[in-house]
C-alpha cells in the first residue's frame, strides 16, 4: 500500500521543513532515531571515490572491485587475503575514524530526550559519540565483532587486538597464515558479524538490545512520539522505514521526519503527518543546532 503511493511532501521550502523539525523535537514526548547508511556518508565516511582510493588502491589494481562495499564481497582466494583486507577495512572504518561531526550534532540536539537509535550501520558512531548503549540497537552486527563462520555458538568476539596486529603485519595483500583468526570452540575460521545471510549470530548483546527497543516502542504507544529517520535508503526498508510509516499510521500523535538527500519521502496516508527534509543530513543538523 505505502509503495504505490509515496510522495516527496516538498510543498514548503526546506528551511520551513527544518524550522518544523525544530519544534517537534522539542515538543515530542520522546524521540525514536532511525539511522541508515546515508547518516555515516554525510560525515564523509564514504565507501567509495577518493577515500576507498587512498586506502585501497593495491586491492582495486589486483581484485578490480572499485569500494569497499564491493570488497567485502569478494571472493578472496585465500584467508590471508580475506583477512588483509577486512583488517584495514574494519581499522579505517571502526577504530581509526573518529566521530563523525553529525553524530555528535545529533547528539547535542536529542541527549536530553527521551531517545532510542535504531540503526542498520555497523560502525560504531553512535557510541563513539557518545550515546547511551542502553538506548542503541545495531540489528546488522557490528565491525567490532566476529563469530563462527560455522557458527557453533550464538556468541561473537571483540576483535580490536587482532584487527590491530592484521593490519600493522599484512604485506603485499596477505596477513601472516598464523594471525587467521579461527573459532575456539571448534576450530573454524572466523567471520565477520554482519547480516549477510542466515548464519548471522544474534548473541545475547543482540536480543537485549532488541528487548529494549521493543519495551521503548511499547511504552511510548499513544504519546506524543518522534520517529526521525536518517539516511536510510531503499535496502532494507522493513528494518526501520516501513515499521517508522506503520507505528505513525497508528498514532495520531505521532510525527514521522525524514532527512536524506535525495530519498526524502513519505507515504499519502501520513502525509500530515511527515517532515521530508531532501537535504545533507550534516547540514541540517548543523542548522537545527
Amino acid at each position: 500500500m505505502f509503495l504505490r503511493r509515496s510522495t516527496t511532501a516538498s510543498t514548503v521550502s526546506c528551511s520551513e521543513q527544518i524550522e518544523r523539525l525544530r519544534q517537534e523535537i522539542d515538543a515530542a514526548d520522546a524521540i525514536l532515531l532511525g539511522a541508515g547508511a546515508g547518516m555515516s556518508a554525510s560525515a564523509g565516511f564514504d565507501y567509495g571515490g577518493e577515500r576507498f582510493r587512498r586506502h585501497f588502491a593495491d586491492f582495486e589494481e589486483k581484485y578490480g572491485f572499485h569500494d569497499m562495499y564491493s570488497g567485502g564481497f569478494y571472493p578472496f582466494p585465500t584467508l590471508e587475503e580475506y583477512w588483509a583486507y577486512w583488517s584495514r577495512q574494519i581499522l579505517l572504518n571502526r577504530y581509526e575514524a573518529g566521530v563523525g561531526r553529525p553524530y555528535a550534532d545529533l547528539l547535542a540536539l536529542v541527549g536530553d530526550k527521551d531517545y532510542f537509535v535504531l540503526t542498520t550501520n555497523v560502525d560504531h558512531q553512535f557510541q563513539l559519540a557518545g550515546f547511551d548503549k542502553k538506548r542503541l540497537f545495531y540489528t546488522q552486527g557490528d565491525y567490532g565483532l566476529w563469530q563462527c563462520s560455522r557458527p557453533c555458538r550464538q556468541k561473537t568476539y571483540d576483535n580490536e587486538a587482532a584487527v590491530r596486529e592484521m593490519a600493522a603485519r599484512q604485506r603485499d595483500g596477505k596477513i601472516p597464515a598464523e594471525l587467521v583468526p579461527r573459532c575456539p570452540d571448534c576450530g573454524a575460521p572466523m567471520t565477520m558479524n554482519l547480516r549477510v545471510d542466515g548464519a548471522f549470530v544474534q548473541d545475547e548483546g543482540w536480543y537485549a538490545a532488541a528487548g529494549r527497543y521493543d519495551d521503548f516502542v511499547r511504552r511510548h504507544e499513544g504519546l506524543r512520539l518522534l520517529f526521525l529517520e536518517l539516511g536510510v535508503g531503499a535496502n532494507t526498508p522493513g528494518i526501520i522505514k516501513f515499521p517508522f510509516w506503520q507505528m505513525t499510521a497508528k498514532n495520531p500523535k505521532a510525527v514521522y521526519a525524514c532527512v536524506n538527500a535525495g530519498e526524502a519521502f513519505c507515504p499519502r496516508e501520513i502525509e500530515g503527518q511527515s517532515i521530508c527534509i531532501d537535504a545533507d543530513i550534516a547540514a541540517v543538523l548543523d542548522s537545527l543546532r
